[in-house]
């Protein structure tokens, strides 16, 4: 049987808005899109998994950049995703989905962060929305 030790939930932008947008920085620098805690009980440690889900809503500025997606638990890297981006030539918005599962967490909270950046020299890509991400802990 299984049993939900927690679940939280965050929507920073909630719609696509051009108007809003803000750009991807150039790697090394990242930009924080998320942020949630979950706590895991005691009588939970290390019999556990962490579902985390993301969306982010990202337009193509200018040629084809590569953006890194990073997921951070307490500060320590534990998932990262790549995605092209293309600009007016072509595709423009996308809405980038990921799922990231992590295992065995130790009792007590644990916080969860989104980053991105972009990998791609001379390139552009810009955050438009929307961004959500959520975390279920589950018991097996």
């Amino acid at each position: 049987m299984v049993q939900i030790l927690d679940y939280q939930a965050t929507e920073p932008l909630s719609t696509f808005n051009p108007e809003t947008a803000f750009p991807i920085p150039q790697a090394p620098f990242k930009i924080l899109l998320a942020s949630i805690q979950i706590n895991i009980p005691g009588t939970a440690s290390r019999n556990n998994n962490v579902e985390l889900l993301a969306s982010i809503g990202v337009a193509g500025v200018t040629d084809i950049s590569q953006i890194v997606f990073r997921v951070f638990r307490n500060g320590k890297e534990i998932y990262n995703t790549q995605d092209g981006v293309e600009s007016a030539d072509s595709e423009q918005n996308y809405i980038f989905t990921f799922q990231a599962i992590d295992s065995n967490l130790i009792a007590g909270a644990n916080f969860y962060q989104v980053f991105a950046e972009n990998i791609t020299p001379n390139a552009q890509a810009n955050i438009v929305g929307p961004i959500s991400f959520s975390g279920l802990a589950i018991k097996s």
